[in-house]
């Protein structure tokens, strides 16, 4: 299985070590399968146009094939004024609309204050079914109190992680297993 994490911000800091901790866990209760972390702060994107995916260049070329040969995405977003970066916004902007069909997504989200937690539900979980997304159903909220010197102090949190690193590859395989009884079904 390919995992695609994704920091959905150039700026701060949480996001990505709540994205670091993710993969920490990923490889160390399933050292099988791949996964890639792609901070958008450390690449040049370009603004969606209206073009193909593939019809980018540079960095965007490769983080939007990277996005798209994955098997399983998590998705990392802090809370900007109540809702997604426009970082992130621009990554589901480039790609197809069905980007994410047969794919399973996940959230971690890192907010100041527990009053945004329900912006995943409101706008992000909207976004991944619109682009047909398997969502993993809860998904991780991280306030600023959870972290201390670029690390998550909440063993709740490291707890929740846990079992959402879990849910994702049960939900993958779930889907494997399903696709293979359909696939069975054809005779060519």
């Amino acid at each position: 299985m390919k995992v695609v994490a994704i920091s959905g911000s150039t700026i701060g800091s949480k996001t990505k070590t709540a994205m670091l901790k993710v993969i920490a866990i990923f490889k160390q209760k399933y050292p099988q399968h791949e996964v890639i972390l792609l901070d958008l702060a450390e690449y040049k994107i370009e603004f969606s146009d209206g073009r193909n995916y593939f019809d980018y260049e540079g960095d965007t070329k490769y983080v939007t094939e990277t996005i798209m040969a994955a098997d399983a995405l998590i998705i990392g977003t802090p809370v900007f004024q109540a809702s997604i970066p426009a970082t992130l916004k621009n990554i589901f902007d480039l790609l197809p609309i069905h980007a994410f069909r047969d794919k399973v997504a996940s959230i971690v989200v890192t907010a100041g204050t527990s009053k945004h937690y329900l912006m995943a539900e409101q706008q992000l979980k909207p976004i991944l079914a619109y682009m047909k997304a398997h969502t993993v159903p809860t998904y991780v909220f991280i306030e600023e109190k959870d972290f201390l010197r670029k690390e998550i102090i909440n063993d709740d949190i490291i707890f929740r992680i846990e079992r959402l690193v879990e849910d994702i590859v049960l939900t993958v395989e779930a889907f494997e297993a399903i696709h293979a009884i359909k696939d069975a079904k054809y005779d060519f």
